[in-house]
């Protein structure tokens, strides 16, 4: 339970440190006190969003607001496992004091340059966190709260609370998600179908030809070298022919000169000393001559003018270059591309091969949401019965005898507009759309349509209906009842609700609203109730439901130093009485009032 709540800086309250207790606590005093602000404060704990903004909340001339809530729970019990399991997960450290003590500190402060922070136990934590684990903790009903069980959200999660359905509809979300990425990727292969067969006639246009040009490891270099050699045979054969003539033939021949010029120096080397080097270098010149004379022979042997050659040469120069230009490849490169090409084109016909399976996954994953969703429907036609029961029930004790409440389960047909559907990525156009490509896309219609039932909650919507008096018609909430009938068979159904949900502190703010004071004894009696399994926190401005409370604070203004101030006072015996007197008749001092407020407080 919240066992203190302490305020600082906040608005008009300067400092301000509440105890509750167990039961029903409620708190009063005349509008505009502050009553707000303590249930503003909660909301901030609750990791609310600032209303007016951060900065506009702090006290003038303080530099941070600062809240802090201090929870006791049994760590053993079902809300304390819920709480430590949070801890583990998400926050080190934090579950062995909580284990040990039993006790949670949620804080937030909100600084004067409009920033916040939050804190378990006295250490940051990331606002998230603070959001999540008060939520366990801790339930708030705003003014206008009860206006949102007129809503479908709020109804389908009302009789799922009931009938305790998580589990099956965690099943369900997750036989969602997998029939939802099926059939995305059965919608998406469909979709490419067009753009993958362009790509493989394009990838089979360029494999054949590539493979047709048969492409050979640095071809363009030797085909370089012998297109030089063709575009230049007559010349070399003239001037290389000639150069080989003068070293080897005729009569002045280079090659000849140089043996007499060898035989020279070899008879004088034999003679007279210091020669050897130049004998030497002599014979290696004969040597060399003699051997380039040759290869020049040999190599015009071998150059051929062949003008037929050369143009088949400029020929395959010109498609190789043309290739290298058109795929920026250099040689290497192009028959990297040639293999990549290949690999590719063998994916692309596998996948164009691979709808049986994409269909298969979808057929089955479909199935098996659809096993879940009659699953769900079932548990909640179950549940929706025993509901309507109990709520008719309590709805006799808040002056409501007569009146019949239905949880009706409405099954959705798949035309309902997309945003009731959300999750379903698939809008009716498209669907109708991919029925006309062919089989593939009937069937991809088909299951895409099938889908559009099965919504992110289930294949229904669940609508609560009232008849308030006998031989009227039940009708939706939001189109037969009143601000205060609504208000009560929200109450009604927290009640109801209570013993699923054991431990919460809740709080309600002005839950008498649109409640006159006729009924409010039996609103009384009904907090009071529910109070034996929760601790309630409950703002009122009626005395029946304040003389009903365990513990009694009052809020009022007040001015210290010039300046106002909210106070909070915990109320008993006189000062109490006081208050319930004022509250019936506007004079505390009055008799009557004081008579009636005692008769009251006697009741409980």
């Amino acid at each position: 339970m919240l066992a203190e709540l302490s305020i600082r800086d906040l608005a008009l309250i300067e400092a301000a440190e509440l105890s509750f207790g167990t039961g029903l606590n409620v708190i009063t005093g005349e509008t505009g006190a502050g009553k707000s602000l303590l249930v503003g404060a909660l909301d901030l704990i609750l990791g609310g969003r600032p209303k007016a903004g951060a900065a506009g909340l702090v006290r003038a001339g303080a530099k941070e607001a600062r809240l802090e809530a201090r929870f006791e729970l049994d760590a053993s019990s079902e809300r304390g496992r819920a709480v430590a399991a949070f801890l583990d997960a998400e926050l080190e450290d934090f579950s062995a004091d909580f284990a040990e003590t039993g006790e949670l500190i949620l804080g937030r402060s909100l600084t004067s340059a409009g920033r916040t922070r939050a804190r378990i136990n006295q250490r940051p934590v990331p606002l998230k966190a603070l959001r999540t684990l008060a939520g366990i903790l801790i339930e708030l009903h705003g003014q206008n709260d009860h206006q949102r069980l007129c809503l479908p959200g709020e109804q389908r999660r009302l009789l799922d609370a009931f009938g305790g359905h998580a589990k099956v509809l965690d099943a369900y979300a997750a036989a969602r998600s997998e029939a939802l990425a099926a059939a995305d990727a059965l919608s998406a292969f469909h979709e490419r179908r067009t753009e993958r067969r362009d790509r493989i006639d394009l990838l089979r246009y360029q494999l054949e030809e590539l493979d047709g040009a048969r492409l050979e490891p640095g071809e363009r270099g030797h085909l370089g070298a012998e297109r030089e050699l063709l575009r230049h045979a007559g010349e070399l054969s003239s001037e290389l022919g000639g150069v080989a003539e003068a070293l080897s033939e005729g009569d002045s021949a280079l090659l000849d000169i140089l043996r007499t010029m060898e035989r020279r120096v070899e008879a004088w080397r034999a003679r007279v000393p210091g020669l050897d080097d130049a004998a030497e270098s002599l014979r290696e010149a004969v040597v060399h001559t003699e051997e380039a004379a040759s290869a020049l022979v040999s190599y015009t042997d071998n150059v051929e003018v062949d003008p037929a050659r050369l143009e088949e040469v400029e020929e395959r120069m010109a498609e190789l270059e043309r290739l290298a230009d058109k795929y920026a490849r250099d040689d290497a490169g192009l028959l990297e591309l040639l293999a990549e090409l290949a690999a590719e084109l063998e994916d692309l016909e596998a996948e164009e091969g691979g709808s049986d399976a994409l269909e298969r996954q979808a057929t089955e994953t479909l199935a098996a949401l659809e096993k879940a969703a009659d699953k769900l429907t079932r548990a909640r036609k179950k549940a929706a019965k025993p509901l309507a029961k109990e709520v008719e029930a309590a709805l006799a004790g808040l002056g409501l005898e007569k009146a019949r409440f239905e949880a009706r389960l409405v099954p959705l047909t798949g035309e309902e507009p997309v945003e009731e559907v959300d999750g379903v990525t698939f809008e009716l156009g498209a669907v109708a759309g991919a029925g006309e490509a062919g089989d593939l896309g009937q069937r991809v219609a088909e299951h895409l349509r099938a889908l559009l039932r099965l919504a992110p909650h289930g294949a229904e919507r669940i609508e609560f209906l009232l008849a308030a008096n006998p031989g009227e018609p039940a009708g939706a909430l939001a189109k037969v009842a009143s601000g205060g009938e609504v208000a009560r068979i929200m109450l009604a159904l927290r009640g109801v609700l209570s013993a699923c949900e054991q431990g919460r502190t809740l709080v309600f703010d002005e839950i008498d609203s649109g409640v006159g004071g006729r009924l409010g004894p039996h609103v009384a009696a009904r907090l009071r109730q529910l109070g034996e399994g929760h601790q309630v926190l409950c703002v009122t401005h009626l005395p029946s439901i304040a003389a009903a409370a365990h513990l009694h604070l009052k809020v009022a203004k007040g001015v210290a130093g010039g300046r106002t101030t909210t106070i909070f006072q915990e109320l008993s015996g006189d000062p109490r009485l006081r208050e319930l007197a004022d509250m019936i008749a506007g004079g505390a001092d009055e008799d009557t009032a004081r008579a009636e407020a005692a008769r009251l407080l006697q009741a409980h």
